[in-house]
């Protein structure tokens, strides 16, 4: 597992790993304290739920550790006429008859609703190092693909609003 992270991507993460290990894991800790408390555990709804919290965050945190570990750092640096990381892109999809705006990003910050697109998904591969102009083919599958054109490219900042995904 190797996914393409840019720095601020890892940032984000060591920051979410902190506030998990010193507000949420204090939290939980205490949650799972305080259910205990209230006497028989083998019908105790509190203990399990508050077990099951703690257990879901100290997973969250070992995912992003192995993150961060495992990442290969990419730069979110590209020529201004070329599609890259962070690039906002107005495409056309021929098959459609219709244009649609995306973003395309990390993986951890993909989100297809929110015209998030990561760039190890198929439309993310093959539209990286386009230009305006360009017809791209977006291969899907083996027996699946689609044409789209390169309407516009806008150079975006990374300004990290956009949210990590969980998992």
């Amino acid at each position: 597992m190797h996914n393409e992270l840019t720095k601020k991507d890892i940032q984000k993460m060591e920051e979410e790993i902190e506030y998990r290990k010193v507000v949420v894991r204090k939290e939980a800790i205490e949650a799972v304290k305080e259910a205990r408390a209230q006497g028989d555990l083998s019908e105790n709804f509190e203990y399990y739920a508050a077990k099951r919290d703690k257990n879901k965050n100290e997973s969250r945190i070992r995912y992003l550790e192995r993150m961060i570990k495992t990442a290969v750092v990419v730069s979110d640096d590209s020529k201004e006429d070329e599609i890259g990381l962070n690039n906002t892109i107005r495409i056309y999809i021929e098959e459609d008859d219709e244009e649609q705006e995306i973003k395309l990003v990390t993986t951890v910050r993909g989100n297809s609703i929110k015209g998030l697109i990561s760039i190890e998904s198929p439309m993310g591969k093959a539209l990286l190092g386009h230009k305006v102009g360009d017809r791209v083919t977006i291969r899907v599958n083996d027996s699946y693909s689609y044409d789209v054109i390169v309407r516009s490219i806008e150079n975006t900042i990374d300004d990290g609003t956009d949210q990590l995904r969980e998992y």
